[in-house]
């Protein structure tokens, strides 16, 4: 049973993605650039800002948050609580960074800081995914998630775009001078209290199942919160898919900038970043209508093509063109697989779990960003330099190393697909979401 949703429900929860996308956008586009050459930490080193805070995001999310979510059914609550606590101490790690004399220490206290700042945008995150699926239907929410997907495109232009020209000061500073200074942490800090305001215009979310109405799962032995074996391949899939598309996010725009390679300007940067936004954008909207015609899983399987396709052009493209062109590409699958995933998971995940289990399945997404780019694409790039190949055909065998990661995946992805229509897993979880 679902609760009813109005206009005003939806007009806060975009109002909230559009300010959320704006400040990752803003703050995270540029980060990993501040880290490696402001800051002088390895290109493995740079990759450990998104690692440790999504290991605690996951972490909390599994252990803490997804269980007194289910428990309280308070969805709404927690993202407020989290995007306040998150907002106040992100500024506190601006202020820590600044007092060492060595900016390699000073790199890593910001990796730290915003390890702890992640633990409670953890509990924004779940809440995050269980409201979606509390407040509108199965049929709805690959379309509901198309629509946040363009909505918050929009944000994440702007906020690139302000990013790119804060970054050096409007071109009157330095590179690296809107961290140093302090005004990206400002502005990301400021952005996250005035989300939480259209919070305040959604309901709290949450769901009771009946007793009666609860049936059995079919579980593996010893499987964490008894999860169904299609899920639990699901998942799988999902981590060599995500850690594909995203082992490669945060060092792309070093490659862009490299002396060696394209050479590019923050400004210029800015540009190339929101190609990607701009295919979020355009692709957010299509989905839904592409979701009428294909299921979820043709969806994901097609998502995921073009996902190599994207690698395959940054691993190959010698001009600022075609690197436009990739980059439009990522936007496309990055939204394509974000709907239709988590469309397909939620019919895989029995309403009153929905806490616990789409805290596993935000695990493949959160981990992607840090942990594959960790054990992954860093080590790549520098060892690969150590050897004595140059920086750019390091970047680029990165590249190629994570379109490895998605073939591997789609082939457990359709597994998984089976195992779930051979155990009626989707038929028997629709009707009782239905109910």
């Amino acid at each position: 049973m679902y609760k009813s949703t109005s206009k005003r429900t939806f007009f806060g929860i975009a109002s909230f993605q559009i300010l959320a996308m704006f400040r990752r956008g803003l703050f995270y586009s540029y980060l990993s650039i501040y880290l490696r050459f402001f800051l002088g930490l390895s290109v493995t080193e740079t990759t450990f800002f998104a690692t440790l805070p999504m290991i605690l995001n996951v972490v909390f999310q599994t252990f803490v948050w997804g269980v007194l979510s289910d428990r309280y059914q308070k969805r709404r609550t927690f993202i407020i609580l989290g995007e306040i606590s998150a907002a106040l101490i992100t500024v506190f790690v601006w202020w820590l960074h600044t007092l060492p004399a060595s900016k390699y220490t000073a790199g890593y206290i910001i990796i730290l800081g915003l390890a702890f700042v992640e633990i409670f945008w953890s509990m924004s995150n779940i809440s995050w995914s269980a409201i979606i699926s509390d407040l509108y239907p199965e049929k709805n929410r690959i379309g509901i998630q198309g629509k946040l997907a363009s909505i918050g495109a929009i944000g994440r232009i702007v906020g690139v775009w302000i990013g790119g020209l804060a970054y050096d000061g409007l071109a009157r500073f330095y590179e690296g001078w809107g961290f140093d200074k302090g005004l990206l942490f400002f502005i990301a800090s400021g952005v996250m209290l005035i989300s939480t305001i259209p919070m305040f215009f959604v309901p709290e979310g949450g769901t009771r199942v009946p007793k009666q109405q609860q049936a059995v799962m079919v579980t593996t032995k010893g499987s964490l919160f008894s999860v169904s074996k299609s899920f639990l391949v699901f998942l799988i899939a999902m981590v060599f898919i995500n850690f594909g598309q995203n082992s490669i996010a945060i060092i792309k725009t070093q490659f862009l900038v490299l002396d060696e390679g394209f050479n590019i300007s923050s400004n210029m940067l800015s540009y190339i970043v929101n190609m990607q936004s701009v295919a979020i954008l355009i692709f957010g909207i299509l989905t839904t209508r592409l979701a009428r015609t294909f299921s979820d899983m043709t969806l994901l399987v097609i998502s995921t093509l073009i996902a190599i396709l994207y690698l395959s052009g940054f691993a190959l493209a010698r001009s600022i063109p075609l690197i436009c062109i990739a980059n439009f590409l990522a936007g496309i699958c990055h939204v394509m697989i974000m709907a239709s995933s988590y469309s397909y998971a939620s019919k895989l995940i029995p309403p009153e779990k929905r806490g616990k289990q789409f805290a596993l399945f935000n695990a493949t997404w959160f981990l992607s960003w840090g942990v594959a780019g960790t054990l992954i694409a860093g080590p790549v790039v520098d060892l690969l330099m150590k050897a004595g190949t140059s920086q750019e055909f390091a970047y680029r065998m990165s590249f190629v190393s994570a379109a490895i990661l998605i073939v591997i995946g789609i082939f457990i992805l359709l597994m998984a697909h089976r195992t779930a229509q051979k155990q009626g897993t989707i038929q028997e979880l629709k009707l009782r979401n239905e109910d």
